[in-house]
């Protein structure tokens, strides 16, 4: 039986299924979906807890022995397996299959997971996990979602925040749900007349914003050149390595002229990405950095990422952090930089060095 996040809640509070499995790549909605797993099962008289990690090395006897034993002290038994890589092997198959077709009704199984791929959701374990009981499948909050999402969580905690206060803690916590729910307690507890405007949310809420290359190479062919600055700051703050950086742009803007040289071609874009080992998901930001890009910009970019590299290994002068910014925005397709001026520059980079 296959349950939405929201919908969880609601089941929780009839009869349990004999199985849970939890999967997602959010840990904090993870972590939430599991609790509310964990207090259900306690209500209703599972009283024992069984704390199982499987990974590298873990007997799946011990699952199938523990399924069919209770202590003196309790009448049922929750297990829970916490399952790091969401592949339990042939072996954790074969055992959960078998725990499937030998069902205690004095256990509860709790299996946690982080998101199952394509290969894990066809699986013959995963199915009988399925046919048996419930899977949740967790869902990051996107960024169009967060807003709302906030406002939900700030309402539970009875806090009325308006619209600029709620748009202001997106912002500053931007993928980060762990440190959203953080600064909302934090505001319970600084707000006691439960209202919040833009000015005491700009002074009591950190800037929790959790930053990645990936976040920044989307934005970036993405057109968001404001949100990808605002990541490649984030990120050299945190310490992130120039150079990794550097790498993970150079290479997309690799892929982008490969792709930019066939489509001026007279190829389609449909057509091109996959064959340059595009995943589908990704292909309308491509779409989007080729509407934004040509070829000639794109060898510009090329010859500006080796003179960074070059800056960042010291084999010139230069500020790496503002090179890779405006590397940065001409990626998004905002050109900081004059043409003619551009390729002076980076002629007399290439002949001083």
């Amino acid at each position: 039986m296959q349950l939405k996040a929201e919908q969880l809640q609601s089941h929780l509070s009839g009869t349990l299924s004999p199985v849970y499995l939890i999967s997602g790549d959010e840990p904090l909605l993870v972590q939430e979906a599991a609790d509310a797993v964990r207090s259900a099962a306690r209500e209703q008289g599972f009283s024992e807890r069984e704390l199982m990690h499987a990974e590298a090395g873990f007997d799946w006897n011990t699952l199938l022995t523990e399924a069919n034993s209770l202590s003196l002290f309790a009448e049922r038994k929750l297990i829970e397996v916490r399952l790091p890589t969401g592949k339990p092997g042939d072996k954790g198959a074969r055992a959960l299959q078998e725990y499937v077709d030998n069902l205690n009704p004095d256990t509860l199984l709790l299996l946690v997971s982080p998101k199952l791929d394509a290969s894990a959701k066809r699986s013959k374990w995963v199915k009988a996990l399925d046919a048996a009981g419930a899977m949740v499948q967790i869902w990051p909050v996107t960024p169009a979602q967060l807003p709302r999402w906030l406002e939900r969580r700030l309402r539970a905690r009875g806090i009325k925040a308006n619209r600029q206060a709620i748009e202001i803690l997106a912002d500053r916590v931007e993928g980060n749900l762990l440190a959203a729910v953080q600064e909302i307690e934090k505001l319970a507890l600084l707000a006691p007349d439960g209202s919040v405007d833009g000015a005491t949310m700009s002074t009591v809420v950190a800037d929790s914003a959790r930053f990645n290359v990936f976040d920044l190479v989307d934005r970036a062919l993405a057109g968001d050149a404001t949100g990808a600055c605002r990541t490649l700051r984030g990120l050299l703050e945190e310490g992130t390595e120039p150079i990794v950086i550097l790498w993970s742009l150079t290479k997309e803007a690799r892929i982008l002229l490969k792709a930019a040289n066939r489509v001026a071609a007279g190829n389609r874009a449909d057509s091109v990405l996959p064959k340059l080992g595009v995943w589908e998901k990704r292909q309308p930001l491509f779409k989007t950095a080729l509407r934004n890009l040509n070829p000639a910009t794109l060898r510009y970019i090329l010859r500006l990422a080796a003179g960074v590299d070059k800056a960042i290994k010291g084999v010139r002068k230069g500020d790496v952090d503002s090179e890779l910014t405006t590397l940065v925005l001409m990626l998004s397709g905002n050109n900081p930089l004059q043409k003619n001026s551009l390729v002076l520059g980076l002629e007399a980079t290439t002949t001083s060095s």
